[in-house]
């Protein structure tokens, strides 16, 4: 098969080394000549674990190319992804215009029949518009070409996307028409061995599904952040809570783990634009609207807890922040709630000492030279000198951590646990201030 994947940031870039990796031919094309030419060079522009092996391998064997000629990428494959970038609008709505821009490429461009396939996360109407700039496009040009377009949302979760890839729960496909059914069905043979999880629907459905998943999970965070924030006045400990409903098979483990909130460049975006899609069609999304309020005053929690452990004082404090990214195995920071707990902290007159394994380059990006901010070297370097340690994404790297050093090092041997790693009984017999997230505090030995 020949594909032409247009976009080579996350999606499109992992869609593009996984098709490759199974035998097929793709040329990804993106309008970025550096990103373009570093993929050519084997420089991958974002972490994810095992993409750059793929990307180099297939590279290397020729079955994966890179290009920004768009009138190549258009020629070359019958199977025309569009994985490019929905950013939120003003109004929380996804913004289209990179979608409608390939769709109008093809058009320009096309000379026979092709399948448009929307992969980037899009409101549900999209394909509507993407098959009638296409058509107008052609009708401009005084020609009639034959061409489909299908939805294919993607389900890549950010740190273990090649596996998604390569192993998915399901693969939705909104399709109108059998014949091309049949073509996307063959296309995903290889990840459809053991049990079929190739799932055919109407494309608004399909286009509904992806939003509808992504607003079910952050769902899911918001409902235990508020029953931990309950927990906290109640004298509970949501831990125990969690694990007394998650053994609720109707339930379930997932997605039930309390902290800081949510971030990342899907729930966020795509909680809000379903709730436009909503209120545009004359309905009130009441849920979506709370799940987007709850994780909006979650990110601000931990801040709330170190102003009344100061009593408000935080001018010169010192804190050492372990964790960037919204989520390990990634270095994405879009939404983390590491922005808004060191905005606030640096509005405050404090200073921070950040590390995070993979996210200190986009942590620069952001903040660069700012005179608050340290980008220490090791975990054990941030916690140098400073007044309270704030552990804000649950890396593997500081679950065992040495925590003689943390209470030697630190100014004041306190903790703020936002992702509840720690056990409260542990950290009170090393004699910790310890604060987490639905759990009482723990005040020391004493």
């Amino acid at each position: 098969m020949k594909i032409t994947i247009f976009g080579s940031g996350y999606v499109g870039l992992v869609t593009g080394a996984c098709f490759a990796e199974v035998g097929n031919d793709v040329l990804c094309v993106d309008i970025d000549q550096h990103k373009i030419d570093r993929l050519k060079e084997g420089i991958i522009p974002i972490h994810e674990p095992g993409l750059e092996e793929l990307v180099v391998e297939n590279s290397r064997e020729g079955r994966l190319r890179f290009t920004s000629d768009i009138r190549e990428g258009v020629d070359f494959g019958l199977f025309q992804f569009i994985a490019v970038g929905t950013p939120p609008d003003e109004d929380g709505s996804a913004d289209l215009r990179h979608v409608l821009s390939v769709a109008e490429s093809i058009g320009t461009h096309m000379q026979e029949y092709r399948i448009v396939i929307n992969k980037s996360t899009v409101p549900v109407g999209t394909a509507d518009l993407v098959r009638e700039k296409v058509r107008s496009v052609l009708a401009g040009r005084g020609t009639e070409i034959d061409f489909d377009v299908v939805s294919n949302p993607e389900f890549l979760k950010e740190g273990d996307a090649i596996n998604d890839f390569m192993k998915p729960e399901r693969i939705v496909v909104g399709v109108d028409d059998p014949r091309t059914k049949e073509l996307l069905r063959f296309l995903y043979s290889p990840f459809n061995r053991s049990h079929e999880r190739f799932i055919a629907m109407d494309i608004r459905s399909a286009e509904l599904t992806k939003y509808a998943a992504n607003a079910m999970l952050a769902t899911k965070i918001s409902f235990m952040n508020e029953i931990a924030n309950i927990s906290e006045r109640v004298g509970a400990d949501v831990e125990a809570v969690r694990r007394g409903i998650g053994s609720d098979s109707r339930i379930g483990f997932s997605f039930i783990y309390p902290g800081v909130g949510y971030g990342g460049s899907c729930f966020p975006k795509d909680v809000q634009a379903l709730e436009r899609t909503a209120h545009k069609h004359g309905y009130h999304s009441r849920i979506l609207q709370a799940v987007e309020a709850v994780n909006h005053d979650q990110k601000g929690s931990i801040v709330r807890k170190i102003r009344e452990h100061f009593d408000g004082e935080l001018k010169d404090c010192v804190f050492a922040i372990w964790g960037l990214a919204f989520k390990p195995n990634t270095d994405d920071m879009r939404e983390a709630p590491s922005r808004r707990v060191i905005g606030e902290l640096l509005e405050a007159g404090a200073r921070v000492r950040v590390f995070d394994p993979v996210a200190m380059q986009e942590a620069r990006r952001i903040w660069g030279d700012h005179e608050g901010m340290y980008y220490a070297r090791t975990p054990e370097d941030a916690v140098k000198g400073s007044n309270a340690l704030v552990v804000l994404t649950e890396w593997l790297v500081f679950r065992s951590p040495d925590f003689d050093m943390i209470r030697r090092d630190l100014a004041n041997p306190v903790v703020f646990d936002g992702r509840n790693i720690y056990s409260p009984e542990f950290m009170q017999q090393l004699g910790f201030v310890y604060y987490s997230i639905g759990r009482p505090p723990v005040l020391g030995n004493g």
